[in-house]
């Protein structure tokens, strides 16, 4: 609140992500509030690099295309052409010239014809939803603005170390806070305060009763969710009593037709799904959320299968994705983690091999108390694959050999006894 009424106030603040993000800290203010002094100070203390986060639709009416047709940015941060304003500007760099330019952005008035491009303020896409679908800077600017009572336009740099060109981090920010009496948020704390008034998901089976589930491993009530984002469509497998009982192991997987419905060797994800369910059923309670919409770390099948061809000629799987002009990981886990609140969690043992997978979780009301990994099932076809994922991704994932079992259909047997044997080595 204190962030929000200091934006309203026309004032910057500081707003810190997560640390297993990028760990970063923005100057951040309203659009509407941009003066020369405000300008100036954030190209003084910041890259330099001043950006406006902007919602889809005032994009459109300013005919702003993105930056480049396909982002390979690992963060997916979505830059459009850079513009300048050009009534009462000169060469656009000036610090009084962007202050002009970002009032203009925000004044409901300026007409595509009033920009020229490229300029020397750099518009960014803000995500439906903000902070509660996208963890990032982007978002927080925007909603940081949109809660102060500002038009929905906010401005963004990244903080940097005026003696080392580094970017600001951890007490030398806080220091920095201090000096220039700055209010000194984070993105997580956004987070908590809209989930306070906001929602992003609906449980379709309101209050009443979930219908039961009966699996191979056991019975779980399948509870489906609604995104109030994009209508798609999650399920919730829970195993004991709702709301669930904390500790809750936990485990968020990614839709993978591929792995999850035809037994794909290339990846672990129908292995780590089957590990998941067995494990559920081994402590006797648990929750799986199943994303959907999610394909190929988020590109799409079809994006995927093209992927896979080009890893068939040699490229690994981040290789492919880049070749393409796709990002490695564009994946989003807010409407998960609104699912888990819902559903009672509040502390989790997390299932998953990657150790960045959350990015401000914690601003939902969530504590990873643990992280449990899950067994690979690694196979001939997909030892490069676990490899890349190991060393390029920095997944944890042990004991890869150069020789795998073949877990072909003829070797269903070796299938579940390596998949069991991997999950007692790992509970042990």
């Amino acid at each position: 609140r204190e962030a929000i009424a200091a934006i309203g106030r026309g004032e910057l603040v500081v707003v810190v992500d997560d640390a297993d993000r990028e760990n970063e800290g923005d100057l951040i203010l309203a659009a509407d509030h941009a003066t020369p002094a405000a300008i100036a100070f954030m190209v003084r203390h910041t890259s330099g690099i001043i950006c406006v986060s902007a919602e889809e639709s005032r994009l459109e009416q300013l005919s702003l295309a993105q930056m480049v047709p396909d982002n390979t940015d690992p963060k997916q941060t979505a830059f459009t052409v850079s513009v300048d304003y050009k009534h009462g500007t000169s060469t656009g760099i000036s610090a009084r010239d962007r202050a002009i330019t970002i009032r203009a952005l925000a004044d409901p008035s300026t007409r595509p014809e009033d920009l020229t491009r490229p300029g020397h303020v750099f518009p960014l896409r803000y995500k439906s939803g903000g902070v509660l679908k996208r963890a990032g800077h982007t978002e927080a600017a925007a909603d940081l603005a949109r809660l102060a009572g500002c038009r929905p336009l906010g401005v963004l740099s990244e903080i940097i170390d005026d003696k080392d060109g580094d970017a600001l981090r951890g007490d030398a920010l806080r220091q920095f806070c201090v000096d220039h009496n700055l209010v000194l948020t984070s993105i997580a704390d956004l987070v908590r305060f809209r989930r306070s008034s906001e929602k992003l998901v609906v449980r379709m089976t309101g209050d009443g009763p979930a219908p039961k589930m009966p699996t191979r491993y056991g019975d779980f009530a399948a509870y489906p969710f609604r995104s109030l984002l994009d209508d798609a469509e999650h399920v919730a497998l829970v195993m004991g009593p709702v709301p669930v009982k904390n500790p809750a192991l936990v485990r968020v997987h990614s839709e993978c037709c591929t792995g999850d419905v035809f037994g794909s060797l290339r990846c672990d994800c129908g292995t780590q799904l089957d590990a998941a369910l067995r494990k559920i059923a081994e402590e006797g309670a648990g929750v799986l959320v199943y994303l959907r919409g999610q394909e190929g770390r988020g590109i799409g099948l079809g994006h995927k299968l093209r992927a896979y061809a080009l890893q068939d000629k040699g490229r690994d799987t981040v290789e492919a994705n880049e070749e393409l002009g796709l990002p490695v990981d564009s994946r989003e886990y807010g409407i998960g983690a609104q699912i888990l609140v819902d559903l009672g969690v509040s502390q989790l043992r997390l299932m998953t091999n990657s150790p960045s997978k959350y990015h401000g979780i914690s601003g939902f009301g969530l504590e990873i108390s643990e992280r449990v990994k899950l067994p690979v099932g690694q196979t001939p076809q997909n030892t490069e694959y676990l490899k890349t994922k190991k060393n390029k991704m920095g997944h944890w994932i042990d004991g890869i050999t150069d020789e795998a079992a073949d877990l072909t259909l003829s070797n269903d047997a070796a299938f579940d006894s390596q998949i069991v044997e991997e999950t007692t080595v790992q509970s042990q």
